[in-house]
């Protein structure tokens, strides 16, 4: 998913080089995601991105893997709807899940285009996406492992079961480092202590079409509860959450852990930071020090 216009960030930060070679974030996750197996991207952009998208990022990559583009568009919605007016920013990361659903026929994995996951992520969903398995999955990451020193963040905070099935995601605001462990302030104020251990989602997915028609149906019932709200985003955490909780057949999610770190720009100045892990990683062996 590589529509957003990145608000805090003040620009297309999907397009930002990082890696010593100029590479994105976004080549990193296509590289690993190509060495764990997968053999099909699919970007979903806005359209007035692609000339820049395809020149920077696609052109780079459609020698080695299939490459489709589907559009986030504000007018791409459930017949007889209609963008309310003054409508300008895209209807959440439901709707662009939603939007590549003509592109996609096999099990897929969902990502932000901006965030780095590594590479036992896309290995952890290649191997349950082939084995044959009808749950969905999703990686989750230590709270403290996704944290930024530059400024707040939200968070879902994830519920399991004994047997590592999403029992449900609390989404948290304005979650901060505090020591070794963060708090999160509500916007009403309220306080809660976290201690970093807890499990958060970081919107990377494992679904198979199956997933579609109950997309479908919660997005058009998302339009029909906020016909003139001009902010209001559906977001994929939400849909899951009502995926595990109160769709007519109920699915479950099961949570594959990483003790990797994630991390993202979220904030202009968390380039340098984001910068340096990539080079540690390179250091350690774990990329080359250009992608091929």
């Amino acid at each position: 998913m590589a529509a957003g216009l990145g608000s805090r960030y003040g620009g297309l930060k999907q397009l930002d080089p990082v890696g010593p070679a100029g590479e994105t974030i976004l080549d990193y996750s296509i590289y690993d995601a190509v060495r764990a197996g997968f053999s099909r991207v699919v970007f979903v952009i806005r359209k007035e991105n692609e000339s820049a998208f395809r020149q920077t990022i696609g052109t780079r990559f459609s020698s080695r893997i299939a490459v489709d583009y589907v559009f986030q568009q504000l007018d791409a919605l459930p017949s007889g709807f209609v963008p309310p007016p003054g409508r300008s920013r895209p209807w959440g990361t439901a709707h662009a899940v939603l939007v590549a659903a003509p592109a996609i026929h096999t099990p897929f994995t969902v990502i932000n285009a901006d965030d780095f996951y590594g590479a036992q992520s896309f290995r952890l969903l290649a191997h349950h996406l082939t084995s044959g398995s009808p749950d969905c999955a999703m990686v989750a990451f230590p709270l403290r492992n996704t944290l930024s020193t530059f400024g707040a963040v939200s968070r879902g905070i994830c519920q399991l079961d004994a047997d590592s099935n999403l029992q449900a995601i609390r989404e948290l605001t304005h979650i901060a480092p505090e020591g070794t462990h963060a708090r999160s302030t509500s916007p009403d104020g309220h306080i809660t202590q976290l201690t970093g251990d807890e499990l958060v989602s970081m919107n990377i997915w494992g679904f198979t079409p199956a997933i579609f028609p109950a997309l479908h149906a919660y997005f058009t019932e998302f339009l029909l509860q906020h016909p003139a709200d001009l902010t209001a985003e559906a977001f994929l955490p939400s849909f899951v959450n009502h995926l595990i909780t109160t769709a007519t057949a109920r699915a479950r999610v099961r949570v594959l852990h990483t003790p990797d770190r994630w991390f993202g720009i979220t904030y202009r100045e968390d380039i340098p930071q984001v910068a340096a892990s990539i080079r540690a990683l390179i250091a350690a062996g774990e990329y080359p020090e250009r992608l091929a």
